[in-house]
């Protein structure tokens, strides 16, 4: 399993993939996918689709990884956990033929994903990609709109260590005639995204060419409000979100812009309450968690999964607008990453709670706080993420911040 050992568990190949949903009758064939890749923002992206799906009266399958606390958050329809019983009747049906073909857990979910979806005839499927695209087990969907949300630097010994040999790899999920949308311009990776579309002769959009939205200043830090105008016309005005990161304005745009094109192309039904009321309970409607996530308020604690360089520069900028007396920081990290450059982004005037998640790519507390250290960040290492955090908590006055990131995993070791 990649998320608990990394690259041993990592196979850059579709073969398995295609054995195994030869042996499910390749449910993917009978399911509508709209195919989400990119460095960040995907998860944001594919969980404001499926909501505003699911409010258009549309049995919307979701499909994510990785997965905070229950395996079954990976698969939901409108919202639902996929039940127990499939799971298990899943592995024990095809046991046998996924140990011959030496299936990675990875292959077999997305197997389950969309043999679960085809079985229970969704109008849509709403998947995210793993690491890449071309080569990520879920390219094998028959996706009719494909959406590219940012290039970042990340997974760089799979992916390429720039940001045009890593636009190379999430353009591999463009296929033949079908649209894209692309989440936002980027010098270095604009052409990839271009050239691809055009060798595949793929409609291509970028998002904020034709759509722009403009924060409204509320009173109430619990949801972000917005206008959205969409070729130069005001197409919503004071819509509410509950995800409040300053990124996901980004992530709001990409994914109002899929959703307009499916509108505009008549490929469904959707109107403009579905978009509001969608946008709006996008949390109850999916069970989406962890993206700047708000889980107390004696003192004000906050957690993001935000884990590479251009997710840690968004956190940062976002604890910059908030008022609070000092900044108490719950920091656990998995070893493949570029630690140092990461940890040099983050602020100088907090208290580090450095701990290791726990799996067994997690980085060692001890050597992480080496690190920490070198950057200039002070605190103590721990043994764990929740001693971390309650020695935060111990710690930290009423009108401090307590902020727990680095990695998913940190974050769903607290939540």
């Amino acid at each position: 399993m990649y998320q608990r050992v990394g690259k041993a568990a990592y196979k850059p190949d579709l073969s398995n993939t295609e054995a195994i949903l030869s042996v499910l009758g390749n449910p993917e064939k009978k399911v509508s996918a709209i195919h989400v890749a990119g460095t960040n923002g995907k998860g944001s992206v594919s969980h404001i689709i499926a909501s505003i799906l699911q409010e258009a009266g549309l049995k919307t399958g979701l499909y994510t990884s990785p997965h905070l606390k229950d395996f079954r958050e990976r698969i939901k329809i409108n919202g639902e956990l996929i039940p127990e019983e499939k799971v298990t009747n899943f592995v024990n049906s095809h046991k046998k033929d996924f140990e011959k073909i030496s299936s990675s857990f990875f292959e077999m979910t997305v197997g389950l994903a969309f043999d679960y979806f085809a079985e229970e005839q969704v109008d849509f499927a709403v998947i995210e990609t793993g690491l890449g695209g071309r080569l990520d087990s879920t390219n094998l969907c028959d996706s009719i709109i494909s959406v590219i949300t940012n290039i970042g630097i990340d997974h760089t010994i799979f992916l390429g260590d720039t940001l045009d040999k890593i636009a190379a790899e999430k353009a591999g999920i463009i296929k033949h005639h079908i649209p894209v949308i692309i989440g936002k311009h980027q010098p270095e990776t604009d052409q990839v995204f271009i050239d691809k579309a055009r060798e595949l002769r793929s409609p291509l959009v970028f998002a904020d060419d034709s759509m722009e939205l403009r924060i409204i200043q509320s009173e109430d830090d619990k949801v972000m409000s917005f206008d959205m105008w969409y070729n130069n016309t005001s197409i919503f005005t004071n819509l509410k979100s509950p995800l409040i990161g300053e990124y996901q304005k980004e992530n709001m745009l990409t994914a109002l812009r899929t959703i307009v094109h499916l509108k505009e192309n008549r490929i469904t039904e959707i109107t403009c309450d579905n978009i509001i009321v969608g946008v709006e309970n996008v949390i109850q409607n999916t069970g989406f968690f962890g993206r700047w996530q708000q889980i107390s308020n004696n003192p004000r604690t906050i957690c993001d999964t935000g884990h590479n360089i251009d997710g840690v520069k968004s956190i940062v900028m976002q604890l910059q607008d908030l008022n609070f007396n000092h900044l108490h920081f719950v920091l656990g990290m998995v070893s493949e990453k570029d630690i140092f450059s990461i940890l040099t982004l983050l602020p100088k005037n907090a208290t580090y709670y450095f701990c290791k998640p726990d799996i067994p790519r997690g980085l060692n507390e001890d050597e992480l706080a080496k690190h920490g250290f070198k950057a200039g960040l002070n605190g103590k290492s721990y043994n764990s993420v929740l001693q971390a955090y309650y020695s935060a908590k111990n710690n930290a006055g009423i009108n401090d911040l307590i902020f727990i990131g680095g990695s998913t995993f940190v974050v769903a070791e607290v939540i």
